[in-house]
Order: C-alpha cells, then structure tokens, then sequence
C-alpha cells in the first residue's frame, strides 16, 4: 500500500511539473503529432507488456511494466498500470474515455488530472502498439507479448520518430517471460 501511496505522490508531483521546463518533453513540439484514424478500443482491450518507454518520473525503477484495459458496459475502458518497483508489485487503476479517432483521456485514483493519451499506432492485428501524449513527457511501445519482433519494433520507432519523439531517450524495459 505504501508504494502504491508513493505512485500517487508521484504522479500528483508530476501534474505540478508538467507546465516546468524541468519535466522534459522527449518530443519536438513543431512536429505535428497523429493519432490513429481508424481506433477500434474494444480490439484495445486485454494484456499490453510495456517493452519501451519515454521514462515518466513515476516510472523510474519499474519493470515487468503491464496494462489491462478492460471494455465497460458505458463505452469507457477500465484502465490497471502495474510494475515491479524495489520488489513491490505497483499498481494504480483508473478509466480512460475515447474523445477522439485514437485519442483518449485517461484518469488514474489518485491523480488530479485526465491525461491526453494518443493511440500513434497499431499493428493490423492489435498485437503492437505505439502511444504518446502531444506534450511528448511520456510515451510507449506495447505489445502482447513480452518480446516484440524486431520488425514491430522498428516500425514502432519509426512511428514515434515521424511524431518528433527523441529515440535516443527511449528506454527499454524489463519483462520477466514468467507471470
């Protein structure tokens, strides 16, 4: 319970940090930034492993990093972020409502903001996805699996380089194979 009151401390730090130049954005704000045109949020929803990030300050030290995103009956998605952080299982859950083709708020316990979060980009098969905020302070690579193939992957950094994201900032992330 402590860790988790220490990620909510976190990300309530971060919402005062996010008009000051000392929460970097990894993304050059003159480069448009696209969201997916075509979004289906119920092919969304399930298990996403985070196998590369733009590093928030909450996430410093998280690994085997995942997100559930469960379908509601109201159209609005059930939103649970955990990792492994010291040794602690992490977690911190919240809705997130589509307002727009791919693009999402996102409200987590404890925080006292909804985040813009931009669906940048999704296999075919929903099984890599590539998201970012149009702030550029955070960002991710998903995926289905632990491991990404290495032609999603690359197609993933593309997709976040051609949305002005710095790729030499973006950090891989660990992830046991095992649950």
């Amino acid at each position: 319970m402590r860790e988790l009151m220490r990620l909510v401390a976190g990300l309530s730090l971060t919402a005062l940090l996010a008009g000051c130049a000392a929460f970097p954005s990894y993304r050059d704000q003159d480069v448009p930034m696209t969201s997916m045109a075509v979004f289906d949020p119920s092919e969304y929803t399930g298990l996403w492993y985070e196998v590369a990030s733009f590093e928030a300050p909450f996430q410093r030290g998280c690994e085997n990093t995942r997100a559930l995103y469960t379908q509601r009956d109201d159209g609005t998605l059930g939103v649970l972020n955990r990792c492994e952080k010291d040794g602690q299982t992490v977690r911190i859950e919240g809705d997130a409502w589509v307002v727009g083709p791919g693009r999402l708020k996102v409200s987590l316990s404890g925080v006292p903001f909804a985040a813009d979060y931009w669906v940048l980009w999704v296999d075919d098969a929903y099984r890599t996805a590539v998201v970012g905020t149009p702030s550029g302070r955070a960002g991710w690579i998903l995926n289905r699996e632990p491991t990404i193939p290495s032609d999603r992957l690359a197609a993933a950094r593309e997709v976040l380089a051609f949305n002005g994201y710095d790729l030499s900032a973006l950090k891989a992330t660990p992830q046991e194979l095992t649950e």
